[in-house]
């Protein structure tokens, strides 16, 4: 009975400190509450950060893949200005080049293959005319000059006759 009776007077007790400290027991459980429930915010708020740090970092890497590229494509576009750059240089001398062999061809067109061919034929046809014509002059002169020594002996001949014949003359006419 001691038992029941000092269990009665402690439940009596917890009652009695229950019944002062109920205020402040209600008071911490609604500071708990509020404490859990700003705790579930706070938790809620770090989940939506956090998925927005996800999607920022898969954004930021996807902007880091993009500055990539452009860095790539910014060295790839000044490689191509450099290349452009020494073909329009090539190009220039090509240029030069072909206006060079332009005139060229110009100049050897004035030296038309056929044309001069069929003036070479021309040529030579006047060439073979005018050596068969030199030629028959050649003859003729010789022939000529042949003739011309033999009327100069004949000449000659015809003096010495004269010569003989009038010596008789002037010796009659010196005697008469």
């Amino acid at each position: 009975m001691l038992a029941a009776k000092r269990l009665e007077i402690m439940i009596e007790i917890e009652d009695k400190l229950k019944a002062e400290h109920q205020t402040q027991i209600d008071a911490r459980e609604a500071e708990i509450k509020k404490l859990s429930n700003e705790n579930a915010d706070r938790k809620a708020i770090i989940a939506k950060q956090l998925e927005q740090i996800q999607i920022l970092s898969t954004n930021a890497s996807a902007s880091k893949k993009l500055e990539q590229q452009n860095r790539e494509l910014h060295q790839r576009s000044d490689n191509l200005k450099e290349e452009i750059a020494t073909h329009k240089a090539r190009t220039k001398t090509l240029q030069k080049d072909l206006a060079e062999e332009r005139a060229e061809i110009v100049k050897l067109k004035q030296f038309d293959t056929v044309k001069m061919r069929k003036n070479l034929d021309a040529n030579k046809r006047k060439l073979a005319e005018k050596t068969a014509a030199n030629e028959l002059l050649q003859r003729n002169y010789k022939k000529t000059k042949a003739e011309n020594t033999e009327f100069q002996i004949t000449v000659k001949e015809l003096e010495k006759q004269l010569e003989a014949l009038e010596e008789p003359k002037d010796a009659e006419e010196a005697t008469a």
